[in-house]
């Protein structure tokens, strides 16, 4: 959206319902507050500026002028329709937000964290995505096996021990300094990829990179939920979530360059460096989060149970999800025939539509609860990921795409659970045990599907055999989980000392 002012204007005959309504504060998109002679500016929204003036004509015409600036980042030229539609339509106090917009009033800080931490998994996404999208590419350049290439992905895995202490400092020295370095370190690490003269020097260069990635992305959840308030963190993690989606279709659609030739595969390396300016964007403009900056415990006691509930989940989920997610390319190249470009059209056209889940998955998170989302969502995903792998045409790509949307129903419920069973001073250490402890079983999961299909069985009878982890991840999370929706951090956490929300 242009850093300007925006005007709208509406007119409403004498008498009517719209015309009386005007005169009153508005309590929706924003509240607003009553300046006298028909002047309404913002007490509390997400606007930059805002002004809303109400003026009656001698016949009784009542005349409104709104003129307002949203500053979001980057992705403002997004909302711009929408904001004004709301700006223009305003709701009756006490009725729900649209469905793009959080159950919660922003404020503009909040409105511009969560933009600038969204650019932040942008980046962080395309550095976990990118090793996985052009393995198999790299692996057939090398001539290496599906064994290799299975060993590859959980060498990569294996190395998310790299991210453990940038998660560990971020409780120590802030979230906002972390991120920043992060923002720099990882496209530069991917960068490296290009130059790899084996296999083995990618995947080691990667095994540094990924984790830089991770260590970034999972921050960017920690100081969103941090920021957000009590019924928009699993919105707020949505949203990060389909910034990541856009960070990782840039390495998807990045697989038809491996068409140009043996080598075509490093040039999606070398795209990592046009990510660099997030580092500087972030590093002048991302303020440290409320609840870093406000006097708390350092390294208080971990809560084991919490801890163990989550890491429970993490592991058994990612023993289906990281092999499904990791041998997708390799499915569809070997066995389907497809070439990179066919690829990359399945890739995004069953995965960018559950964009769509991923935003009505936060805001039912948020309004209806977490566990029963995951409860109903997550079966049907597994059965659809599996049914992928076991039949050929229309069906493949329609239970991929039913596969992704349900998947990202639920992915938000999970999610924001990492942030708030923790308290403020180890949610990054916290944070960065559970991604460990799910990359590691990642790793497994893609050994064990590795050295399988050498032996020759199936895609579609190995996931099934996978999948078994996922449903166990859920039938956890539904019986230990507790119901956090509606409770602000310091009621999940009362170690933490109590701010106002914003």
């Amino acid at each position: 959206m242009p850093r300007r002012d925006c005007t709208v204007t509406s007119t409403w005959p004498a008498g009517s319902a719209a015309a009386t309504t005007a005169a009153t504060p508005r309590d929706d998109l924003l509240r607003e507050a009553d300046t006298g002679d028909g002047t309404f500016v913002q007490a509390h929204g997400p606007f930059h500026r805002y002004r809303r003036t109400v003026t009656t004509a001698a016949d009784g015409t009542v005349a409104e002028t709104i003129t307002y600036r949203l500053d979001i980042p980057v992705f403002g030229a997004l909302f711009a329709l929408p904001v004004r539609r709301a700006v223009r339509h305003r709701r009756a106090p006490g009725s729900p937000s649209p469905w793009w917009a959080p159950p919660d009033q922003l404020n503009e800080r909040q409105v511009r964290a969560l933009a600038l931490l969204a650019l932040a998994a942008a980046s962080a996404a395309f550095a976990n995505t990118l090793y996985t999208q052009t393995a198999n590419a790299a692996a057939t350049a090398f001539g290496i096996s599906d064994r290799g290439l299975g060993q590859g992905g959980a060498i990569v895995r294996v190395g998310v021990l790299i991210s453990l202490p940038f998660a560990f400092l971020a409780d120590r020295t802030g979230r906002r300094r972390m991120i920043v370095l992060l923002a720099w370190l990882a496209p530069i690490g991917c960068a490296i990829g290009a130059l790899s003269p084996s296999f083995w020097f990618l995947t080691a260069s990667q095994t540094v990179a990924r984790p830089l990635g991770i260590a970034l992305g999972l921050l960017a959840g920690v100081a969103a939920a941090e920021e957000m308030p009590r019924n928009s963190r699993a919105y707020a993690l949505s949203v990060l979530a389909l910034a990541a989606g856009l960070g990782a279709g840039v390495a998807v659609s990045a697989l038809p360059l491996r068409d140009t030739g043996p080598n075509g595969w490093r040039l999606a390396y070398a795209l990592a460096l046009l990510l660099l300016p997030i580092g500087l964007h972030l590093g002048r403009s991302l303020d440290e989060t409320r609840r870093f900056q406000t006097v708390h415990r350092i390294q208080p006691p971990m809560d084991r149970r919490r801890l163990a509930l989550i890491v429970g989940v993490a592991v058994t989920a990612n023993l289906f999800v990281a092999p499904a997610s990791f041998f997708q390319n390799a499915y569809l190249e070997d066995i389907r025939g497809y070439s990179g470009s066919a690829t990359t059209l399945f890739t995004l056209a069953t995965g960018t539509p559950a964009s769509l889940g991923l935003v009505l998955g936060g805001r039912l998170a948020d309004m209806m609860g977490r566990r029963r989302l995951i409860m109903v969502c997550t079966p049907l995903s597994t059965l659809f990921l599996v049914l992928a792998f076991m039949v050929s045409g229309p069906w493949m790509w329609g239970c991929a795409l039913a596969g992704s949307i349900t998947a990202s129903l639920a992915y938000p419920a999970y999610a924001v659970y990492r942030a708030e069973l923790f308290p403020t001073g180890n949610r990054g250490g916290a944070n960065g045990l559970i991604t460990a402890a799910a990359l590691l079983s990642g790793s497994l999961g893609i050994l064990a599907v590795g050295v399988w299909r050498d032996h020759g069985a199936s895609f579609g009878t190995l996931m099934a055999v996978m999948a078994i982890g996922q449903l166990v991840a859920a039938g956890i999370a539904v019986a230990g989980y507790p119901e956090t929706a509606h409770l602000a951090l310091e009621e999940i956490n009362p170690g933490d000392p109590v701010i106002a929300e914003e």
